[in-house]
């Protein structure tokens, strides 16, 4: 929280007795008239106002307050508006009705803050010498509100006000240290609500400035100290850096020498201390830090009045050092000591406090805590009782709310069936606030390995199919999985159906969203945001933007059955979506083990086959047996891998099929976890379906409710033989290619750019201008960005984030003819983060694309045969046509070619 520099001149009546104080004041209204202004008895109410203030500040007596209040507000009655003397009363006012707040918590003290101090702003000219001053206050009081009630657009407009202030303010001003200290706990407070380790560093950065310009004897060096190492505690926690932890407990150490006893931030330096030293327990296992913790927290705490609104937090954090050492100790008088202090904090925080959510969370967790001890049903109602009381408060942490909910989930499951799926469905509604979709797409992407969410998202799953709650596994499973790519979706949602306006002003911000680059502002997603919230208020539009029910998602099905497989440390799973009916359930008799076991067989079998980047010369990979791997003949080892997967995955897939009558047509599958990157298309002894694959089913029903154009279908076709760079390998086959599809297709369709021609800008519009792409070039994935994945194309590269971006109504097809371009990132398995999936993100409807690296002389035989049937007998083919044409041409391929070369192609979208 930001402090408020009041410069308010001290004044001699300050020391008076409340009884000379009040006949002063009597004296004063008296002699006022309400038809008159005078300066004089103006500013003689002020300081009688500023004194009842300051004795308040000491002694917290409300009546002070009060007393203050009415005397500022009978000043700024006084002053005409207008008058040049009014701003500076308004600030005043606007000041003491923040110390109402910092004392007593009320909002309604925020909110007259906040009008006073933005009057007050309004009346101050650009160039003025305080405006800089009426930024700083207008903003913590906007920062106020936001640690009230946790709106980001408060947290935004207390960002944008201090940045303004110290825009205005020169190299050594005074208030320069104190303007930056505010502008720096802004962007700390952002930190902790999105997690965005730009705020994080730009936060230290600002504070490593202000202790800088603090000397040693400026009684504000202990809070900047203090807030220094607020950054460098939580840049340990992120990071992990020992360095930055010795760094936050020397400075919060010197902030507390610096701090008299009786100083009234001494309880705040003490919590930040001890959370210094709860760090170093945690890292270091060294009871001797957790004692230090827990001392003083205590003394923060005896410091701290009853009514103070930071009491609450500070008992809480107590609180959490009583509850580690009882992990540690096992005595259950520390268990109770938490569970004390958490109910005395719960009790002292507002019903709609932000930080209330959090606090019934950690309460419950204690009372977990001693139902594994004792096994009492009262406790277990209790545990359930205020976890749930906290799913329907605004949660001021949503990654701690996200991790204490999928305890509560996992412990429900073992006891009370009907919390669990109520626990998971709350924890994964709150990912959009942790992965925000006004944050960059790296940034996301570091979120969503630091939550394990892959692995989390296969538990959830898990255990909904061992409650038999298939429709929840199916559900959960889509709010998981390629999370990222949905919000690109999102944000090209088609508003055909809402009023003209709204649909306007919805479309415009999304674009705008969606174009502004890799870190648009908050005030954009702010606006979209009170949009969508405006649209859900008319009928028919609840769920506008909200994760699809079962009943909408079964709809992903209407062309086939989808299969989605779940692997997990306790086994592996199939469900089967059919249209418009339940689940199935197909229990897999395969370990996790034994899947990761198969991958590594496959990557050693590729390395061994010499598969290779396209138009890299035969000799740059070794051939031969690797460490570990059993030489046989290569053949045989991918005879043994099909078999494998036939007999363990897809074989018993089959058979539920055949029992529900579906002996044939298209089929789809939606691999996670484990299953991702093998080849379940390639390994069925028959031809009876045809398949495809997905990243999640919202794919399938965006690619099913486009609405396309009504016109020609053109065909573009881009190759690039030589990019123009030496260091690029040049490519042989794509003149032949090129050929080949060309003489499939009517010469009217099509237009193609070859070399020379294949430069990024003519890409871009040839994937605007057509419904059907091939593009035969070099593509690279990569794998530390995967926004940076590209295809190589002449003079340039034209990469996924710019692909995403890009507005492509007519999209309908794309293939592929790159290297590796349906495998992402290990890393991020369940996002399908590479180049396929990001042209289906994008707005096609299917991409064809390869598992690993395509043979140069395969390109133009399957695109021969590929684009022969799309449009044999002079017909035109639409985007549900390419999964079997691709079928049709990798079975001509088969006849000639060993495995490595045909398994690869498979088929994304509808």
């Amino acid at each position: 929280m930001a402090a408020v520099n009041t410069r308010e001149n001290p004044n001699p009546k300050a020391s008076q007795s409340n009884d000379v104080m009040q006949s002063y004041a009597n004296y004063i209204m008296a002699r006022l008239r309400p038809e008159d202004y005078h300066a004089n008895e103006a500013w003689d109410l002020h300081c009688l106002g500023f004194s009842y203030t300051n004795r308040y500040r000491e002694l917290g007596n409300p009546k002070d307050l009060e007393a203050a209040l009415s005397y500022k507000q009978a000043a700024v009655d006084l002053i005409p508006e207008g008058h040049p003397h009014r701003a500076y009363h308004l600030q005043s006012l606007a000041i003491t009705y923040s110390n109402g707040f910092e004392r007593l918590g009320d909002l309604k003290y925020v909110e007259a803050a906040l009008q006073h101090d933005q009057a007050a702003l309004n009346i101050i000219p650009g160039g003025h010498p305080h405006r800089a001053q009426h930024l700083m206050n207008l903003a913590v009081s906007y920062t106020y509100r936001y640690d009230r009630l946790g709106d980001l657009k408060d947290l935004e407009a207390a960002l944008q006000n201090h940045q303004a202030a110290v825009d205005l303010t020169p190299p050594g001003h005074p208030d320069e240290a104190q303007r930056l200290q505010n502008l720096a706990a802004s962007y700390a407070d952002r930190y902790r609500r999105l997690g965005n380790m730009k705020d994080l560093e730009v936060g230290l950065q600002h504070r490593q400035t202000v202790v800088n310009l603090t000397s040693k004897g400026d009684h504000n060096r202990a809070q900047h100290l203090e807030s220094l190492a607020a950054s460098y505690t939580s840049r340990y926690k992120r990071l992990g850096d020992p360095k930055d932890l010795k760094t936050a407990l020397g400075y919060n150490r010197a902030a507390v020498r610096l701090t008299p006893r009786n100083h009234p931030h001494r309880a705040r330096h003490l919590q930040s201390l001890a959370v210094s030293y709860s760090s170093c327990y945690q890292s270091l296992r060294d009871l001797k830090y957790l004692e230090a913790a827990l001392k003083c927290k205590q003394a923060a705490v005896d410091l701290t009045p009853i009514d103070h609104p930071s009491r609450a937090d500070y008992l809480h954090n107590l609180a959490l050092s009583y509850t580690s050492r009882y992990r540690r100790l096992g005595d259950l008088q520390d268990l109770e000591a938490a569970l004390q202090y958490k109910q005395m904090t719960v009790d002292l925080i507002p019903t709609d406090h932000p930080h209330r959510a959090g606090h019934l969370q950690s309460l419950a967790m204690s009372y977990i805590n001693r139902y594994q001890r004792f096994k009492k049903q009262d406790d277990l109602k209790l545990i359930h009782t205020h976890f749930k009381a906290s799913l329907s408060l605004i949660t001021s942490n949503p990654e701690s709310s996200w991790e204490n909910a999928m305890y509560w989930a996992i412990f429900a499951s073992g006891y009370q069936h009907e919390y669990c799926i109520t626990a998971f469905e709350y924890a994964f509604c709150l990912l959009p606030e942790i992965l925000w979709i006004g944050h960059s797409i790296p940034v996301r992407h570091e979120a969503i390995q630091r939550l394990e969410l892959s692995q989390k998202t296969s538990t959830a799953i898990r255990i909904c199919i061992n409650l038999s709650a298939l429709t929840s596994a199916v559900e959960i499973m889509e709010q998981g999985l390629a999370i990222v790519y949905q919000q690109m979706l999102q944000l090209k949602t088609a508003v055909d159906e809402l009023p003209s306006e709204q649909a306007l002003a919805f479309q415009h911000l999304s674009r705008e969203l969606y174009t502004e680059g890799s870190d648009p502002s908050m005030n954009l997603v702010n606006k979209r945001n009170d949009l969508i919230k405006d649209i859900r208020q008319q009928p028919g539009f609840e769920f506008f933007q909200r994760p699809k029910p079962y009943r909408v998602l079964c709809q992903a099905s209407q062309g086939g059955p989808v299969i989605i497989l779940n692997s997990h440390k306790n086994g592996c799973d199939a469900i089967i979506l059919l249209n418009s009916a339940e689940p199935v359930h197909v229990p897999l008799d395969v370990t996790l083990k034994a899947l990761e076991s198969q991958k590594t067989l496959l990557q050693k079998l590729l390395g061994r086959s010499n598969v290779r980047i396209r138009g890299e010369s035969e000799s740059t990979r070794l051939f031969g047996s690797q460490e570990g791997f059993t030489i046989k003949p290569t053949t045989e080892c991918f005879e043994e891998l099909l078999t494998w997967l036939w007999a363990s995955i897809v074989s018993p897939i089959y058979k539920m099929l055949d029992m529900r009558n579906i002996h044939n047509g298209r089929l789809w599958w939606l691999p996670t976890g484990a299953f991702t990157g093998l080849p379940l298309h390639a390994c069925s002894p028959t031809d009876q379906f045809v398949h495809s694959y997905t990243a999640t089913l919202g794919f399938l029903l965006d690619a099913y409710s486009k609405n396309l154009p009504k016109s020609t279908l053109k065909v573009g076709i881009t190759g690039v033989t030589n990019t123009g760079s030496v260091r690029d390998r040049p490519l042989p086959g794509v003149e032949q290619e090129i050929k080949n599809i060309s003489s499939m297709v009517p010469v009217s369709q099509v237009e193609c750019l070859k070399d020379k021609e294949s430069t990024v800008d003519a890409v871009k519009c040839q994937l605007e201008n057509c419904a059907w792409v091939h593009l035969a070039c070099h593509g690279t994935q990569d794998l530390t960005e995967p926004i940076k994945s590209h295809l190589l194309l002449y003079g340039g590269k034209l990469e996924l984030e710019t692909i995403l971006r890009m507005p492509l109504s007519k999209a309908e097809v794309v293939f592929l003819a790159a290297c590796q371009t349906a495998m992402g990132d290990s890393k991020l398995v369940n996002e399908s983060f590479h180049l396929g999936g990001g042209f289906i993100a994008a707005g096609f409807q299917g991409a064809i694309g390869t598992l690993w690296s395509m043979n140069d002389q395969d390109g133009p035989l399957v695109a021969k045969h590929f684009y022969s049937h799309l449009f044999s007998n002079d017909r035109q083919p639409r985007a549900s046509d390419a999964a079997e044409a691709l079928q049709l041409a990798v079975k001509e391929l088969r006849k000639s070619a060993s495995y490595e070369r045909w398994i690869p192609f498979i088929h994304m979208g509808i």
